[in-house]
């Protein structure tokens, strides 16, 4: 509808703002649950077509179904990181489905906790072979996507653990610590072509993992913290949405921590 004002016709307007990720695809691992599913959520809400990665196909269809009736688009592939062919065909489907893939999380963990001197080496293998080699396989997929166009995200969920180290946990914190290593290698390599490759280093995070913990060890443990408390997967998600934003353009080799303060120096 238009009014005639002082001669001049006035026509009403409506102002687009566009989402920061608008026109982006981005793959997700451990889309499932916990901090990749709060990725996966938080990244198609900035505006990105989200591939969804995981084990557990049930699940990453309740994280599709909740993007879609948020308006958002996500499609969802069976994914074991720690099994190469399936890393292959479940990225071959994504780039098949959507074209491209222009930011990857690489989420995906597990633990196998034991003191050294009594961690067997299968569960040693198990935990490198999904956190540190299942990150480098996702990347060696979705590289040449990302050296095509010269544009390219790649966020790795590392540990303050992979930075401090935790008793009984040496498989677990060596893997992240590695996975901080593959970052910055990886960063150097690809930097020219406009990719940038970054890490994100969570503390004390509310999860499904931390909620069996006893309320004296989630006591102690908060008290360890500057701010006082856990931090949430939504907090998580931030940081990574950050990274995967055009604002984050100078920031390649970087670890992120959110923490809540716990490592400092």
């Amino acid at each position: 509808m238009t009014r005639l004002l002082l001669g001049f016709i006035i026509f009403p307007f409506r102002i687009m703002t566009m989402k920061p990720l608008e026109g982006r695809v981005a793959l997700v691992t451990g889309a499932s649950q916990g901090i990749g599913r709060a990725c996966a959520i938080r990244l198609a809400s900035d505006g990105a077509t989200v591939a969804l990665a995981a084990r557990n196909t049930e699940k990453l269809s309740q994280v599709e179904n909740e993007i879609a009736s948020a308006g958002g688009q996500a499609a969802s592939f069976a994914m074991d990181v720690a099994q190469e062919e399936q890393v292959k065909s479940a990225t071959r489907g994504a780039l098949e489905r959507f074209g491209k893939i222009d930011i990857l999380v690489n989420n995906a963990g597990i633990t196998r906790d034991q003191l050294v001197m009594r961690m067997k080496r299968a569960d040693w293998n198990a935990v490198l072979d999904t956190n540190l080699t299942g990150p480098y396989l996702c990347i060696q997929q979705v590289i040449g996507s990302m050296l095509k166009q010269r544009w390219g995200r790649i966020i790795n969920i590392t540990s303050i653990f992979g930075e401090m180290g935790q008793a009984g946990q040496a498989n677990y914190a060596a893997s992240k610590a590695g996975l901080i290593g593959l970052t910055m290698a990886v960063a150097r390599e690809v930097a020219s072509r406009n990719i940038t490759v970054n890490a994100v280093a969570p503390g004390w995070i509310d999860t499904a993992m931390t909620e069996v913990l006893s309320p004296e060890l989630r006591e102690s443990m908060a008290k360890a913290i500057p701010l006082g408390r856990a931090g949430t997967d939504q907090e998580v998600a931030h940081a990574v949405c950050f990274l995967a934003s055009p604002g984050s353009a100078y920031i390649t080799g970087h670890v992120l921590d959110v923490n809540g303060g716990m490592l400092m120096g």
